[in-house]
């Protein structure tokens, strides 16, 4: 049974009125086993059905809660089953059934939905080739629909005929939305060791070892945890900084397990996980650059900032695991480039560039997250950039990511801006001496020997 005393229900109400704490989604992961049709108009009208049958409580329920905890619940979303798992229609366009999920989302009022995805880690189906085909139509024609691609996993290593693919397609995805500054690939993300219970998007999806449904949390609160450090003298040695980042996390981890178990137990269906990660918003002070900063370093991007964040990575996952026992996602620090207030100043400042990024995805919850950079960046350029992340996370065995915006029309120092929570940055450069030969070669980077576990 899980108590919450009143110092803690006095604590997390300043929190939440002065340092940006929320729940940033409730997200219900929905299995769609019994949508497979041999046409697609018949397995888009199933998912649709399924869906709306599913989440038609979720929004008024996740409602419900805010205004009796007070607990902001910024996004309601859904995940489902991997779209190409259960791609055996005739047609090779899954476009349709993008559209049908898209509409199903707009229908029960919730933000995104995520799972127009396929794994191809070991291999690509047929089923998978549909999907990635489809990813710039899809995303192109729908609002809410969010898309990942797994290309790699430690067990497998990296498939590289699946990442020079994906690139290809984060292209065509860029040039499909070109009028809105190629915001189709704000909801396309490619994945090395992808999980099964992300809440947060553009990653998630419903995996096979889950429930036929169950409902996921994604807490939030950069801002708590940057207020804290700043509480905390100059002269603090870094274990106290840590031990005050551990206290934190397991506070507001306590608030994202009440509204957890809350929402699982009206909707009746079951509680997943808590996702630990620290996710930022565009707003000023809801940042995890301002963490990095806070604890120490002169600009987010300058020397010191991958021990800053590692720190802070290590710290949020030891105190949100004795907040909850039911750990799950991507759970650490995000640091999507767009998303963050504190990102967007260190680039526009010169501080923080795609190279440092990339060092910094060896320390934290997926990577290279939300970066705009030139629209004329070659595809061989960005394979070998996702497959950078890829090895990281491959060697590491860690989940890595790449969500890159080539920005069409645009070029470094240029600015996209996306609106509400997807935000603006200013264009990234590119090293322009990237491996194309690399990129061609194709076939399976192998395994690290670190996989041979059994």
């Amino acid at each position: 049974m899980l108590h919450i005393s009143p110092e803690e229900i006095a604590e997390t109400l300043t929190m939440i009125t002065q340092q940006h704490l929320d729940i940033r989604t409730v997200t219900l992961g929905i299995s769609l086993s019994d949508c497979v049709a041999d046409d697609a108009d018949t397995m888009a009208s199933r998912v649709y059905e399924r869906v709306t049958t599913a989440a038609e409580r979720l929004v008024p329920v996740a409602e419900s809660i805010e205004r009796e905890y007070g607990i902001p619940i910024i996004n309601k979303r859904i995940a489902v089953t991997p779209i190409a798992d259960i791609a055996a229609c005739r047609e090779h366009d899954l476009t349709p059934v993008a559209v049908a999920m898209d509409r199903a989302a707009i229908d029960v009022g919730v933000d995104f939905i995520g799972g127009f995805s396929a794994l191809v880690h070991k291999g690509i189906g047929a089923g998978d080739r549909k999907l990635m085909d489809s990813v710039p139509s899809a995303l192109a024609t729908t609002e809410r629909v969010c898309s990942s691609v797994n290309v790699a996993s430690t067990r497998a290593g990296i498939n590289m005929d699946a990442v020079m693919r994906m690139a290809e397609v984060i292209k065509l995805t860029a040039e499909a939305t070109a009028e809105r500054q190629g915001i189709g690939c704000a909801k396309l993300v490619v994945f090395c060791n992808m999980v099964e219970d992300n809440p947060f998007m553009a990653g998630a999806m419903h995996g096979s070892g889950e429930a036929d449904a169950v409902i996921n949390v994604g807490i939030s609160g950069p801002g708590v945890v940057r207020a804290v450090v700043r509480s905390l003298p100059e002269d603090a040695g870094l274990t106290e900084v840590a031990e005050a980042i551990k206290a934190t996390a397991f506070k507001i981890t306590r608030a994202g397990e009440l509204v957890a178990r809350e929402t699982a137990r009206r909707l009746g269906v079951e509680m997943g996980i808590v996702d630990l990660s620290l996710a930022p918003t565009p707003a000023e002070g809801d940042s995890v650059a301002d963490i990095i900063e806070a604890i120490g370093v002169g600009r987010c991007g300058g020397p010191g900032t991958t021990t800053a964040l590692a720190l802070l990575n290590d710290a949020v996952k030891k105190g949100g695991a004795m907040g909850t026992s039911s750990v799950g996602g991507l759970s650490g620090a995000f640091i999507p480039v767009s998303e963050d207030a504190g990102m967007v100043r260190a680039v526009a400042e010169g501080a923080l560039t795609l190279e440092k990024l990339e060092a910094m995805t060896a320390v934290c919850s997926v990577g290279l997250d939300m970066i705009p950079v030139p629209g004329d960046t070659p595809a061989e350029t960005i394979a070998t950039i996702i497959s950078d992340a890829c090895a990281i996370g491959v060697i590491n065995n860690k989940t890595t990511a790449a969500r890159l915006i080539p920005a069409p029309g645009l070029g470094p120092g240029d600015r996209v801006d996306f609106g509400g929570l997807l935000g603006g940055a200013p264009v990234l450069s590119v090293n322009p001496h990237a491996g194309t030969v690399l990129a061609r070669r194709g076939g399976r980077f192998p395994a690290p020997l670190g996989s041979l576990r059994n």
